[in-house]
């Protein structure tokens, strides 16, 4: 049978002093604790949001962070990039140490790097903003950046993420040749690596104190119709979670006279304010139920509330009438609002959507007769079209999504969960409705999903078979009592491999991924028809999974 979640019996509770992380401990070992490179796990390795891991299993020390460091630099230099670096952190325990070895790595190799004037916290969609804001109009000496978070991960955990020029997440051609390079400068106990002293870094004349705050907050009416948020007296409960965005909100509070409240202002890198997520660890993922539950308690204080994770590229909303909205139903909200409420946008803009997002994507948009860019995981592949126009909104089923200022124009190239909370706002106050309600208004017409997500076992060699199927290999031809629509390894959008495997019918579908991190599969599936018709997907799924393992 599939493995489904056990849930702790302290989801959902402030987290117990005796799961808190001992900040000391973790940060000496980020020190003293040299990775093996003869032992794969303990290598530089880029998954879709970077490289990430732990002090505690040799996976994110300074030995990585100065090879990581070093790997760009030489990146920058073979691809002539010569503007200034943007650099920012969250508010883990190891950000703040991996921000020193950067620094002291960028600049000894004469990089102009641009750190927050107040040495604080940057969120994600903020250094991609000020990365497009500093390229707009020029053809070289571009800019590109770094940002320093390990996302929603545990407080032990670090995470170190580069975005090229083009302000979004990097390709996979841009962080392979980059982890090669860390490996190899690991592997050959970092010679290779110019460093200076963390003191002369800062006073080197290629280190720039930079104001991320102002130029972020005053554009934000350029993307969200703030003057009808304001306008409507809609009532913002906001809790960024103890991330990078917690200095953002006041500012734009106090700009925009919106009537908001923070409802948490606390930075503490242990995260103790936190509810303990499902199986009893603290992750600030404002998409967990169990880690949102101190908001959703609120929901009847506000019209509409939101959190962010500790970056601040993804997004969890409360709304009184549906409290923490699954994600894919607010993708689903945004899209309906967003293409009927940007004339400006351009007439052929598509949506964006990944390979296991909810189809109610697909309905919204082919009522509103906009295509449906379909690509593979990963906020990377929505880079380009978000660029040039040609997509006017991508959004992940995991909570991030980022879209076009409302003339037309490239607000970010990667996720914003600070626009995603504040649009909540824009659509209550438009529409007189909060995005819950506003969901069931439209799965009344277009059908109502019941979308789920397991984890299953799966070997490292199961794992790796995933991503050499192919669609002759599946001998079914119906899928719960239905005719099998589509059979893919290859998203329909870009041709791009998904890593396993999908299959549709009219009424509903399943996707099978292998987890990057841990010994199983993903396996994602949804019905149009009920409970019932969805758990028969996901045993003849898994069926299917078993034969091609035999």
């Amino acid at each position: 049978m599939l493995g489904r979640m056990t849930i702790s019996s302290l989801a959902g509770q402030p987290a117990p002093a005796s799961i808190l992380v001992n900040v000391p401990r973790l940060v000496s070992a980020y020190y003293t604790d040299h990775p093996d490179v003869a032992v794969a796990a303990e290598r530089v390795a880029f998954g879709t949001s970077g490289h990430r891991g732990s002090a505690f299993a040799r996976t994110f020390n300074e030995a990585h962070i100065l090879a990581i460091s070093q790997a760009i630099c030489n990146y920058r230099a073979s691809h002539g990039i010569t503007g200034p670096l943007f650099l920012g952190i969250d508010t883990h325990a190891l950000s703040e140490p991996a921000a020193i070895s950067a620094l002291e790595v960028l600049a000894a190799n004469h990089v102009d790097v641009m750190i927050d004037r107040d040495r604080g916290y940057t969120p994600t969609p903020v250094i991609s903003h000020a990365i497009l804001r500093y390229n707009h109009g020029r053809t070289s000496g571009l800019a590109d950046g770094i940002v320093i978070t390990p996302s929603h991960n545990p407080p032990e955990d670090g995470g170190f993420k580069y975005n090229p020029t083009h302000g979004g997440p990097a390709g996979t051609d841009v962080t392979s040749a980059i982890e090669n390079t860390a490996n190899a400068l690991l592997a050959d106990a970092l010679r290779g690596v110019r460093r200076m002293p963390h003191a002369r870094a800062l006073r080197a004349s290629t280190t720039h104190v930079h104001d991320y705050i102002a130029p972020y907050t005053d554009d934000l009416g350029t993307v969200i119709d703030m003057a009808a948020i304001r306008g409507a007296g809609i009532r913002i409960g906001i809790d960024p979670l103890g991330g990078a965005g917690v200095h953002y909100w006041g500012r734009v509070i106090e700009r925009y006279g919106i009537d908001a409240t923070i409802v948490n202002d606390r930075v503490d890198p242990t995260f103790r304010f936190m509810s303990v997520d499902w199986d009893g660890k603290i992750r600030m993922d404002c998409s967990s139920p169990y880690a949102m539950a101190q908001l959703v308690g609120m929901r009847d204080r506000f019209d509409v509330a939101f959190a962010n994770d500790a970056d601040h590229d993804r997004h969890g909303i409360v709304t009184p009438t549906a409290g923490l909205m699954n994600p894919n139903h607010y993708l689903a909200v945004m899209i309906a609002y967003l293409f009927t409420h940007r004339p400006a946008w351009p007439t052929a803009a598509a949506v964006g959507k990944t390979v296991v997002s909810s189809s109610i994507i697909d309905r919204v948009s082919k009522r509103l007769g906009r295509r449906v860019l379909e690509v593979p995981v990963g906020f990377k592949w929505f880079v380009d079209g978000l660029l040039d126009g040609s997509l006017g909104f991508g959004g992940e089923e995991s909570a991030g999504a980022s879209f076009l200022r409302i003339d037309g124009t490239t607000w970010t190239t990667d996720k914003d969960g600070m626009i995603a909370g504040l649009l909540a706002a824009e659509i209550a106050a438009v529409l007189g409705m909060d995005p819950g309600a506003r969901y069931v208004e439209l799965t009344r017409d277009l059908g109502s999903p019941i979308y789920e997500r397991i984890d299953a076992p799966a070997t490292v060699e199961q794992k790796r078979r995933f991503k050499q199927l192919a669609p002759d290999q599946i001998e079914a031809r119906e899928l719960a009592g239905e005719p099998i629509r589509s059979i893919m390894t290859t998203a329909a959008g870009n041709g791009e491999s998904i890593g396993g495997l999908k299959v549709v019918t009219d009424e509903g579908w399943f996707a099978v991924r292998p987890s990057g991190t841990e010994d199983v599969y993903k396996l994602y599936a949804e019905s149009f028809r009920d409970r019932a018709h969805l758990e028969k997907i996901q045993t003849e799924a898994q069926a299917i999974v078993s034969r091609l393992f035999a």
